[in-house]
Formats: structure tokens, sequence, C-alpha cells
């Protein structure tokens, strides 16, 4: 029944110009940052997704939210979710899968 909500929020980025990738309620969304408009069209895509979920009450967990840029950087826009100003990250891990801003292997520790 969740993919029946949130297939029209895919699709809503997707006519900005922002891909994403959905997993059960995880979203992530990304873009190819070339120049300055590029950086404000991510910005309308978490403001898109902060009124998505706010009409189909849907909390957004804020505090699990970050920005990861890989590659070079060519200005360092600040992006907000709501209110809340998303802090930079140098690494995300996600379902298993360890990613790092400058793409490096990041050895699992040995148990």
């Amino acid at each position: 029944m969740f993919l029946l909500y949130i297939d029209d929020l895919a699709k809503l980025l997707e006519r900005h110009g922002v891909t994403a990738k959905l997993f059960a309620d995880d979203v992530k969304v990304y873009i190819e940052i070339d120049e300055p408009s590029d950086g404000v069209c991510l910005q309308k895509a978490l403001d898109i997704i902060a009124s998505w979920a706010d009409e189909w009450q849907l909390p957004v967990s804020v505090s699990k939210c970050s920005i990861l840029t890989v590659g070079r950087v060519y200005d360092r826009i600040h992006y907000h979710l709501n209110s809340t100003e998303l802090p930079q990250s140098n690494i995300c891990c996600d379902l298993g899968v360890t990613i790092t801003s400058d793409l490096k292997h990041i050895k699992e520790p040995t148990t």
C-alpha cells in the first residue's frame, strides 16, 4: 500500500530533473551539479519532498537526513528540509553499503 503513496513522489521529482531512489520508506535524491541553478533544483526537490510529506501527513525524520557530495565541489550550498539545514557528510552507510565523498573503499571492521 505504501508504494501507492510514494510512487507519485518519484514521478514528481523526476519532472523537476532530480533522480529519486526509493526503498521502503527511504528516499534518496540526487542530481549532477555543474552550475548554481542545479543546486537550486536540488533545493526545490527538498521543498517538494517536505510539501508532499506534509500533504500525506507522513513525518520526515530530518535528523536522519544529510548531504553527501561526491566529486568536485563547485559551491557549498546550504540545503534545507523544512526549516532545518541539512548537515554535510563525508560518508553514508545505507543497507550495508558505505559510500564516501571520494568513493574510496571503506574496510569493514572484522569481528
